[in-house]
């Protein structure tokens, strides 16, 4: 039998679908992807909704000022009204009160930081990406400065000359948050701007204005924008931690880091003055991270290629 034979015979194509079944079966396993953690995204949909409302409805609900005394000086939780739902803080005002009033600055502050920062960073960081050269080598290195700079340090170097108030506070965690967008809007930049259809539209005469407003920019904002909720969560427990140095929102306005700070003397008796807003911080900024992940999921192309 000459090698043709061999080769061209009914055993042998048998032989090669046998082999080729055998490599089919043994290919790679992809795993499947990890479905979304439904029950917990809605719950904390439902936790800012709720923590949302309550700031907005703050000035019509049956609650005394959050700077008048409701009842005596670190009582406990109790349902015995409304007001002391929550109980008293050392000084017998209402921690309900105190901790709506302090979601307002804290809900503001972290929303208003987050988006100027977003707003900010980005359009930098689309610049430096599509422009690229010495723009976006300085631009790069300025970056790189700004992240090495410890942000707690420059928060308190600002608050030590301008007195602290929301706006203040609001704009000193915005520039600590521009680095971080600048740093994500030019890596998704750099990607897009070699797509194929942002080089048809190039070479089709379309300039640069065109290019990064229309065909670059729709695409990398939805990554920044799934990335806003985590960066505001950031925003609360740095806010709160300026407000527990005694450097953040003064007296007597209500902030749950401060709420934090001068209710640590009684920790011990009174430990609801403390656990009060630490489980509105804890809450609040889980509720953020679960929101943005499902967001990137949702809105990331990338993510979902």
């Amino acid at each position: 039998m000459t090698q043709a034979q061999a080769t061209s015979g009914p055993g042998y194509e048998k032989s090669a679908s046998e082999l080729v079944g055998v490599v089919v079966e043994a290919g790679p396993e992809v795993p499947a992807g990890r479905s979304q953690r439904k029950f917990l995204v809605w719950i904390s949909y439902g936790w800012l909704l709720t923590a949302v409302g309550l700031a907005v409805i703050a000035p019509l609900l049956p609650l005394p000022s959050y700077a008048t005394p409701a009842g005596l000086p670190r009582l406990g939780p109790g349902f015995d009204s409304f007001a002391l739902l929550l109980g008293t803080d050392d000084l017998g005002r209402s921690e309900l009160s105190r901790v709506i009033s302090g979601a307002q600055v804290s809900l503001v502050v972290s929303a208003c930081a987050g988006v100027f920062g977003f707003v900010v960073g980005s359009f930098v960081g689309l610049t430096a990406g599509y422009f690229r050269r010495r723009l976006d080598t300085g631009i790069a290195l300025l970056t790189d400065v700004m992240l090495a700079f410890p942000p707690l340090i420059f928060l308190l170097a600002i608050a030590s000359v301008v007195t602290p108030d929301i706006k203040t506070v609001a704009l000193g965690l915005g520039i600590v948050g521009i680095p971080t967008f600048i740093r994500l809007a030019r890596a998704n930049t750099l990607s897009w701007s070699t797509r194929e259809f942002v080089r048809a539209a190039r070479n089709m005469g379309a300039g640069h204005r065109r290019l990064l407003f229309k065909e670059i920019l729709p695409n990398v904002i939805p990554p920044l924008a799934a990335y806003l909720p985590v960066v505001m969560a950031s925003m609360i427990v740095a806010e709160g931690s300026l407000s527990f140095l005694g450097l953040g929102i003064p007296s007597p306005r209500p902030s749950w880091g401060g709420m934090i700070s001068s209710g640590q003397s009684a920790l011990s008796d009174s430990p609801h003055i403390v656990f009060v807003p630490s489980l509105c911080i804890f809450f609040t900024v889980f509720a953020l991270n679960q929101v943005g992940d499902h967001l990137r999921g949702r809105l990331d192309r990338t993510v979902r290629d």
